[in-house]
């Protein structure tokens, strides 16, 4: 069989876009998958998908996907909608305000670019302040200010820059909202740079944007199983759609250098590699971080990992961390070996934020056929915010009876701790009207409300951190223990 890219001999590929209805039958009783056109996948080693629970598990993937590429336009207006309703309600003070101003002819009707139109996201967990009581110095600072920036990234720009000028009193860099994936022939996920003053020296924080909840594309992404192995790179297997919404190019891979020929089309990793070189030379004692949540915590560590295979020393050795929050699996167990060597190499720490059951940390699959695993240093925080250093999440596989119970019962107890956090930690952790109905959804579907931005912001600020968190974790032994 040839490759459908130059780039690479070994790959599993799923192609769910080129499904029609009829296909559903067919994956739902072909004893053969790759008969069915939408599995297209090169072994060196002749490996082969037969057993029921790989079958099973790439069906999952497909129909899932299918589902969500018919439901694109209807998930994306109901977003849109729920968009503007909520910052109607919001914008005007509640209900009863709204009424009133529409009475009094002061309605505040909603501008999606404006400093006060929030995403679901931002409306899911409502605060933009930084928690003051987590100063540069502390322990928490890094981790509490990336998620933040990680959170905010979900917003647009004129809101970002306010908040990060105004209430962060930090300089406001760069807004990307132009990034473009080559193969899906669209914009890509949304990256922000900001540059901490507070800190000395100076913290460059580069925090991409992550899920979208009605965006099927990034779902689409995330449940995907497909993978690559590149050529002329001996390091390992790579997710095929976290490369390409980093700016994996057609045909030929990750070159070095590209020429961008369009402000409309520019990739994320080529873009903000230059930008970063050009803030840091202009600021010689400054080192930065990369972070994001879901989607964008995948593209983060991607992101180091493409910087220092392609053997940007300098940059990787201004590199100080890269901290993660509900992070997909992005490669096997060669590339997290390898990444781990280059990570001590250049005395970079990668530390991978994971709160309870959350879903998405554990996709995708981890097993024989698949090889996505865990590296670097796995922060476990349950639903008590009680904080664990682990090499791997526990039930690293989301699809597992015996945790069943246990989630349904951590999702009424979540939905219950709502209503009591604010006595307990204060005001800043009260959860509004919105954040309950969405934790509801979590008794249906637990884990999936784990994946909320409000527990991981929480954990960054409320979990007890491991004694030696600022030491290299990649060379201490102890942090592969419990």
């Amino acid at each position: 069989m040839n490759s459908p890219h130059n780039f690479t001999d070994d790959y599993f590929l799923l192609k769910p876009e080129e499904a029609s209805f009829f296909d559903v039958f067919r994956l739902l009783f072909s004893s053969d998958l790759e008969t069915t056109g939408l599995v297209v996948r090169r072994f060196p080693e002749q490996r082969y998908i037969r057993s029921f629970s790989h079958n099973w598990i790439v069906r999952v993937s497909l129909l899932v996907q299918m589902l969500l590429l018919w439901c694109r336009t209807p998930m994306a207006l109901v977003g849109y909608v729920l968009e503007f309703w909520l910052n109607l309600f919001s914008g005007n003070g509640g209900f009863f305000n709204l009424l009133l101003n529409l009475v009094t002819c002061k309605l505040w009707w909603p501008n999606r670019a404006s400093a006060k139109f929030a995403s679901v996201i931002g409306h899911i967990d409502t605060r933009v302040e930084l928690d003051k009581n987590i100063k540069p110095g502390n322990e928490k600072y890094k981790a509490a200010l990336s998620m933040m920036a990680a959170k905010i990234s979900y917003e647009n720009e004129t809101f970002i820059e306010t908040n990060i000028t105004q209430h962060w009193k930090m300089k406001f860099l760069k807004f990307y909202n132009n990034f473009w994936n080559g193969y899906l022939k669209c914009k890509s996920t949304p990256a922000l740079m900001l540059q901490d003053t507070r800190s000395n020296p100076n913290l460059i924080v580069v925090a991409f944007r992550g899920t979208e909840p009605f965006d099927a594309d990034d779902w689409r992404t995330d449940v995907d199983l497909s993978w690559y192995k590149l050529k002329g790179l001996d390091w390992g297997k790579t997710h095929r759609g976290f490369m390409h919404v980093l700016g994996l190019q057609k045909k030929i891979g990750w070159p070095k250098q590209i020429q961008q020929c369009s402000d409309l089309h520019q990739y994320a990793y080529y873009t903000l590699r230059e930008k970063l070189r050009e803030v840091l030379q202009e600021n010689p004692d400054a080192k930065f971080i990369l972070t994001g949540h879901s989607l964008g915590g995948a593209l983060a560590i991607l992101f180091a990992a493409v910087l220092m295979f392609h053997e940007e020393e300098w940059l990787s050795e201004r590199l100080d961390g890269v901290y993660t929050f509900g992070q997909p699996r992005v490669g096997d167990d060669k590339f997290g070996e390898i990444m781990e060597e280059k990570m001590r190499k250049f005395d970079v720490k990668y530390f991978k934020y994971v709160y309870s059951y959350d879903i998405v940390p554990r996709l995708p699959f981890d097993d024989k056929l698949f090889w996505y695993k865990d590296f670097g240093t796995c922060l476990y925080v349950d639903s008590f915010y009680k904080e664990k250093r682990l090499p791997e999440e526990p039930d690293k596989n989301y699809f597992s009876l015996k945790s069943v119970f246990p989630k349904m019962v951590n999702a009424k107890w979540e939905l219950l701790r709502g209503f009591i956090m604010p006595y307990i930690v204060g005001p800043d952790y009260k959860e509004g009207w919105f954040l309950r109905m969405w934790r509801m959804i979590g008794l249906v579907v637990p884990g999936l409300s784990d994946h909320c931005p409000q527990d991981y912001v929480n954990s960054s600020r409320l979990a007890c951190l491991p004694s030696g968190l600022a030491l290299d974790p990649l060379i201490d032994n102890e942090l592969k223990t419990d």
